[in-house]
């Protein structure tokens, strides 16, 4: 039975500092005898503010960090699911990337997030991610986990269910859906559309997330998650703190959601 690290944090807009909070994680997690260390979207650097965060992101520092995370993976013997990080992508763009560096092997897979927050809150927050990212166009799984095989989301992502069924339909043992959620929108969608996901595909769904208030001005939902493929909360880290927990995950429950609800096996093309 796999033991997980989930880290809550609250980033900054400096990433030496958050890369520390995350080293001092992946170390203690992997004393902690976790497997894999989930972190949240932006873990290296949220900051809204474009033409501050620009000249880091299209420098080389971002893949000096990837280097130094990988490095991080091996000396302290635990598997990174980097949330995000902003990289420079094509066409001169950013991309929101995930990285999963597997310590032992030094495997590095990425995942460009495909689909953009562009909305208008009705608080007044208002977000156009497509101004400054470039969309992936990939979906993007890593084989041979401690968790089996593992599909790669960020966020905003979890609102649109086909990726989701691509990825059952790819029998993804897990889900990882970092997040930087609004407050406004996480009251009323974050739990239920992440329990949705997990029963959908049945699969398992490791959400973590940002919480609390940032320096570029934004505050987060938080409730990190980790969800069982029949829909049962395993873990809620609350919306007030930053921090590290664990959970296991029995991986037997897989088979036996799978059996119980084929949905997957029973899925038919529906006509247009």
């Amino acid at each position: 039975m796999p033991l997980i690290a989930v880290l809550q944090m609250t980033s900054g807009i400096d990433p030496e500092v958050n890369y520390s909070t995350l080293e001092a994680a992946a170390i203690e997690a992997g004393e902690g005898g976790a497997e894999i260390l989930f972190t949240p979207e932006m873990s290296l650097l949220l900051d809204r503010d474009r033409s501050r965060a620009g000249p880091w992101i299209e420098s080389t520092e971002p893949e000096r960090i990837s280097d130094r995370l990988a490095r991080l993976s091996a000396e302290a013997g635990i598997d990174l699911a980097i949330g995000s990080m902003p990289v420079m992508g094509a066409n001169g763009r950013w991309a929101n990337r995930s990285f999963y560096i597997g310590g032992s092997l030094g495997l590095r897979t990425t995942y460009d997030k495909i689909h953009m927050f562009d909305v208008q809150l009705s608080n007044g927050e208002s977000w156009r991610e497509s101004a400054a990212y470039e969309p992936g166009t990939q979906v993007v799984t890593v084989d041979d986990t401690p968790l089996g095989r593992l599909g790669l989301t960020i966020c905003y992502d979890m609102r649109f269910p086909a990726l989701f069924e691509q990825l059952g339909q790819r029998k993804c043992d897990a889900i990882a859906v970092p997040a930087a959620f609004t407050v406004p929108t996480g009251r009323d969608h974050w739990h239920v559309m992440l329990r949705a996901r997990a029963i959908e595909a049945s699969a398992f769904v490791i959400a973590a997330a940002q919480v609390g208030q940032h320096e570029d001005g934004r505050e987060t939902y938080g409730h990190s998650l980790v969800v069982d493929p029949w829909g049962k909360v395993l873990l809620d880290m609350g919306g007030e703190d930053s921090g590290l927990a664990y959970c296991d995950i029995d991986l037997s429950r897989i088979e036996e959601v799978r059996s119980q609800l084929p949905s997957l096996a029973n899925r038919r093309p529906i006509a247009n």
